[in-house]
């Protein structure tokens, strides 16, 4: 049975690393959706001992963070952010520091991926009228994208899980989180300024930049006052998936819209990939392999917790990249009560699985999404991308580790 689920656990991380084999038309979500299935076909778990492996509140709390943010786009909230965007790129270094911050912040509240999907035609829409080389800004929102969301306990999936598995209170998350996520956005820019310094010195051209959505005012404010009370709850202590399905619910209610053109917006392949993962997790933890090689790196762990942080840092850097970072956190998560300090742990997770996203291209699905939505206007070579933010993903999971071995020198978590 162990050599089964490890068959199985291997073809699906496979799957979700390669997303392409040979003679397989598979992506990450179908590819782990076929991982599931063959572990209760193979008996390596029950139907039933599979239902027991999800976790409902990630995938809530994800969902109702979807209506949310759909309806915020139905709004036109996301055209509003791209003319403050519009107003102030008068230079490319401006522009650069713009998309940097505004990409950072709204990725912290409303999901990473979301914010590269809307906002990656605008930028090449910009530079297009304004004749610039997309390439710097492209890299600034992907990279931005990542930084900013390792703010808060919803900016990324990774974190939701965190959020979820560790029961961290919001607000103290966000304040833990912010120094290294403002530092790591101002790292962004020094490095993106210093590899593109030559054209990002110049004037951009006289641009109009046309918007093709009306501003709803009415849903926008709904939707903005909605956001804010989810925000509160969270602050609050209201546990996350409660307050995100709530906020959700409300939106749905006083929104005067079909609910079905909202419904449509959902990614939920996204929902049905973490919904599998989650069982394919549950297999290799019924065979007991989780444990198995928790035994087998507790030597490296078992030691001051300055060590246990560069270590387990430094592990989750490289496996995020090789096993993508969201079924690295759910494997991982059986390890971080062995830690001296288990609540640092959870935030040295946090912070190394995310900006581990920068290193290549396959890192994050918000890098994927910006090359991709990119790719018939501004191609990128793999190098060509990864020695940008590839040095900017270095930098930044290094300053991250620095501040969190402060935290653990000066504070008792």
């Amino acid at each position: 049975m162990v050599l089964i689920a490890v068959i199985i656990f291997g073809f699906t991380y496979l799957t979700i690393s390669a997303q392409r084999l040979p003679y397989f038309h598979l992506d990450r979500t179908s590819g782990a959706m076929v991982g599931a299935v063959a572990m209760i076909a193979f008996g390596v778990l029950s139907i039933d001992q599979a239902y027991q492996s999800l976790n409902l509140d990630t995938i809530v709390l994800l969902l109702g963070m979807m209506i949310v943010v759909a309806y915020l786009q139905m709004s036109g909230f996301f055209d509003l952010v791209a003319a403050f965007i519009l107003k102030r790129a008068h230079t490319g270094s401006r522009l650069l520091f713009t998309i940097i911050i505004s990409s950072g912040v709204l990725s912290a509240f409303f999901v990473n991926d979301t914010i590269c999907v809307m906002m990656t035609p605008f930028v090449l829409l910009l530079t297009s009228r304004s004749q610039a080389d997309p390439k710097p800004y492209l890299i600034a929102l992907a990279t931005s994208a990542n930084i900013g969301s390792a703010a808060t306990l919803v900016g990324n999936p990774q974190n939701m899980l965190v959020g979820t598995f560790s029961h961290w209170p919001y607000l103290r998350f966000f304040f833990a989180m912010l120094p290294i996520a403002a530092i790591g956005l101002a790292i962004d820019f020094f490095v993106l300024k210093h590899f593109f310094r030559h054209k990002l010195n110049q004037p951009l051209k006289p641009h109009e930049v046309e918007h093709h959505h009306r501003i709803d005012r009415p849903l926008l404010y709904k939707s903005l006052l909605v956001m804010l009370i989810i925000i509160v709850g969270f602050s609050a202590g209201v546990q996350l998936a409660f307050m995100s399905i709530l906020g959700a619910a409300i939106l749905i209610l006083a929104a005067n819209k079909r609910p079905d053109e909202i419904f449509a917006k959902i990614n939920w392949s996204l929902l049905l990939f973490f919904a599998s993962l989650f069982i394919v997790v549950g297999g290799i933890n019924r065979v007991g392999l989780v444990d198995r090689a928790h035994d087998v790196l507790e030597g490296y762990f078992s030691i001051s917790t300055f060590q246990q942080i560069m270590s387990f840092s430094f592990a989750s850097l490289i496996l995020s990249n090789i096993v993508s970072n969201v079924p690295y956190v759910m494997v991982v998560r059986h390890w971080i009560a062995s830690f001296n300090s288990p609540m640092l742990m959870w935030l040295v997770l946090a912070m190394s699985s995310t900006f581990a996203g920068n290193l290549t291209i396959v890192g994050s699905v918000a890098n994927m999404i910006v090359l991709e939505l990119s790719k018939e206007k501004a191609p990128f070579r793999f190098w060509e991308f990864t020695k940008v933010a590839g040095t900017i993903a270095l930098l930044t999971w290094g300053a991250g580790t620095a501040i969190l071995i402060v935290y653990g020198m000066l504070m008792k978590f």
